[in-house]
């Protein structure tokens, strides 16, 4: 599978308001390339209402419901049912938060959404603060970084493991994925438009302004997040883990090269560095412990971007 596979179709019209090299901006044109022209998005205040733009005006071709911050799996859950009642069954509904509407302030709505098997795909678009209010921490800030409302020795928790949270929710797909990786990213959206129940897609966002590193480093610096074992690309499905890509291979572990590439982390002290270390070997090995999915084929993108 090649980048000149995947379809032609734009989504994301030219010009919105994010920040050069923005992750999260990468990530959705290509979810949206996978997901087609039969979507409808709902989205909570965050950096994507910044790309969408202001009524009546809007750099998106799909349709979209802005909702309030911790609505999102209850008003996707409105919109689903809607469209049942409307007998149309075509037209896949994804709600688009970011770690602060997901693993935050959005977490109620989406495991009640979860525990009924709502008929949609939630994605966390994990910038790992609340970027488009000034950097304040959230539940996925990592540990030791300093915001501007952990001051001082920085957050004193590490992440909260979300794509465990709905692991624990048994819904049908689960899957992680990376602005760095859009093949990866593409073929994961492509399958889950064709699995019914509850999917949770979690992807990690390089950026730039709150993780303090050159537009230019955003590709590079979320390669390094998977290499070194930081984060790690995977699939759930009936309780088995399927590492994907560069993560079917051991991390380095190299933290360090990850941690050096960023401002946030630069009051580092050489024990957090190794406390950053551990908890990433810690996460591979729990994932490892679980039961593990036969590694899949390549996968190759369809022409239309719905296909699996």
């Amino acid at each position: 599978m090649k980048i000149s596979d995947l379809p032609k179709e734009e989504y994301i019209l030219p010009g919105n308001r994010l920040c050069a090299g923005c992750g999260a901006a990468l990530a959705y044109r290509h979810a949206l390339k996978a997901l087609g022209p039969k979507t409808i998005v709902v989205v909570p205040a965050g950096c994507i209402t910044v790309l969408h733009g202001m009524y009546p005006r809007t750099a998106v071709t799909v349709p979209v419901l802005h909702t309030a911050f911790e609505t999102t799996g209850a008003a996707a859950s409105g919109v689903v049912a809607a469209l049942e009642a409307q007998g149309r069954d075509d037209i896949e509904v994804v709600g688009w938060s970011g770690d602060g509407g997901t693993a935050d302030i959005g977490v109620q709505a989406l495991s009640g959404a979860a525990e009924r098997n709502t008929d949609y795909l939630h994605v966390c678009y994990d910038n790992e603060a609340y970027m488009n209010t000034g950097t304040q921490r959230s539940g996925a800030t990592p540990c030791g970084v300093q915001t501007a409302t952990t001051p001082g020795p920085g957050k004193a928790e590490h992440k909260k493991d979300m794509v465990m949270i709905m692991a624990a929710h048994d819904i049908p797909y689960i899957a992680t994925a990376c602005a760095s990786y859009p093949l990866d990213l593409h073929a994961k959206f492509a399958k889950a438009r064709t699995i019914h129940g509850t999917k949770y897609i979690h992807i990690l966002c390089p950026c730039g302004p709150g993780w303090g590193f050159d537009p230019a480093d955003a590709i590079e610096v979320g390669r390094l997040a998977v290499r070194t074992g930081v984060f790690n690309l995977f699939e759930i499905e009936d309780g088995r883990v399927r590492f994907n890509g560069a993560s079917r291979r051991e991390p380095s572990y190299e933290v360090e090269t990850y941690l050096q590439a960023q401002k946030r982390f630069r009051s580092f002290t050489d024990e957090q560095i190794e406390e950053t270390r551990r908890w990433a070997k810690a996460c591979r090995r729990r994932l490892e412990s679980m039961p593990q999915a036969d590694a899949e084929p390549e996968r190759v993108a369809s022409p239309t971007g719905a296909g699996g």
